[in-house]
């Protein structure tokens, strides 16, 4: 960690993060937890309540927020109450900040009324917002600093933002005429994008990997709803729990099957070394 001269702080060096290692495998998990944040938010939102039906339940955008919010605020309690790095909890609480961004962004651009384009970029600005109070606190928006109770809640909001925001960019470009099977191949282009920036160039590997994060979540979005949707609107029209059935397996065998461990300090292995 560094404080705003850039100097690294001493206290925190050799305190191992509480979030995994970015690996290939992060990024396999990441991107199945979107999906399933996708169809598991609209399963209770749309599914349940009926909201894309003629007959909605008054609300449904909100009571599904809410509910997914509360399981969001459980998991974030339990992640910074635990002394370490446990890989379940971790991705469960990824998995329901996925699923609130999901209902969230819906309750945003519909219920409010102000559209895919207004909804995106007010989310834009509330990530923006809250990497900006997170540097200037900690010096850093590194994910290897996520091991104090204060860093958590900054990182935690953040993700929270971001995959609400990549669900509305999602929405936004399927929407815009790309349909679910486009959406998916321009945000797998901008990915590799990013994956080029990060093996041929010495750009931010911090700002690197913030784009990613974000990207992914529309990434998922629009797999998920190429999954859920109608056949006339451009999906495959599977069932939703069914959809995330499969996909919450899939992600439990990756956890398993997967290495898993815990990121460091950029001035650990220096310091170990």
């Amino acid at each position: 960690m560094t404080d705003h001269s850039g100097r690294p702080r001493s206290d925190h060096l050799l305190q191992l993060a509480k979030v995994p290692a970015v690996t290939l495998g992060f990024w396999i998990i990441k991107i199945a937890a979107t999906t399933l944040g996708e169809t598991g938010g609209d399963s209770v939102t749309m599914t349940w309540f009926g909201e894309t039906t003629a007959h909605p339940s008054p609300n449904g955008y909100l009571i599904g927020t809410a509910i997914f919010f509360l399981a969001l605020v459980l998991f974030v309690i339990l992640q910074i109450v635990a002394k370490k790095f446990h890989p379940f909890l971790y991705w469960a609480t990824i998995v329901a900040s996925t699923t609130a961004g999901t209902t969230l962004a819906d309750f945003t651009d519909r219920s409010l009324g102000i559209g895919y384009p207004g909804g995106s970029l007010l989310l834009f600005a509330c990530v923006l917002i809250s990497l900006g109070a997170w540097y200037w606190t900690e010096g850093t928006v590194s994910v290897q600093t996520v091991s104090t109770p204060r860093v958590e809640m900054f990182y935690w909001i953040t993700i929270t933002f971001s995959q609400t925001l990549g669900t509305a960019l999602g929405d936004w470009a399927a929407d815009a005429g790309l349909g679910y099977g486009g959406g998916v191949i321009v945000f797998l282009a901008a990915l590799v994008a990013v994956a080029a920036l990060y093996f041929a160039t010495s750009a931010s590997r911090v700002v690197l990997f913030w784009m990613a994060f974000i990207l992914t979540r529309p990434l998922g979005a629009t797999v998920g709803d190429f999954l859920d949707k109608p056949r006339a609107e451009g999906g495959l029209n599977f069932s939703r729990p069914l959809a995330s059935g499969i996909i919450a397996i899939f992600i439990v065998v990756c956890i398993l099957v997967l290495p898993q461990r815990p990121g460091i300090h950029p001035g650990a292995s220096a310091k170990a070394s």
